[in-house]
């Protein structure tokens, strides 16, 4: 899955470049979360403003790339939509995951 990264002050906004977050990428994506907090990246913007659908293999993904982190840093959600706001409340993610409307939003929030 092919994401983009910027960096805005401490924090990494991480954006898929995909619309859908499913079994076909979620390794990937694991992966490539998993190798920006090698790095040392501890406060993560997950910008999916363009992602439609995400299903239970995107959802373990983004959890385990919060698990990575270890409690050392902060991985937040911006610019979800209705579908996706709907599966983080279903699933109660939401109150794991803080959520905000924009990436600057969710940037000022982690700085």
């Amino acid at each position: 899955m092919e994401i983009e990264c910027t960096q805005t002050g401490q924090a990494c906004i991480v954006k898929p470049m995909e619309r859908r977050m499913d079994a076909r990428c979620a390794n990937e994506f694991r992966r490539e979360l998993g190798e920006l907090i090698a790095r040392g990246q501890q406060r993560i913007v997950l910008d999916v403003s363009d992602v439609d659908f995400i299903d239970s293999s995107g959802l373990g993904a983004i959890v385990s790339s919060l698990k990575a982190l270890q409690g050392q840093g902060d991985l937040v959600i911006a610019g979800a939509r209705a579908p996706v706001v709907t599966l983080f409340r279903v699933t109660r993610m939401d109150r794991v995951f803080r959520m905000f409307s924009t990436a600057g939003d969710a940037v000022a929030a982690v700085a």
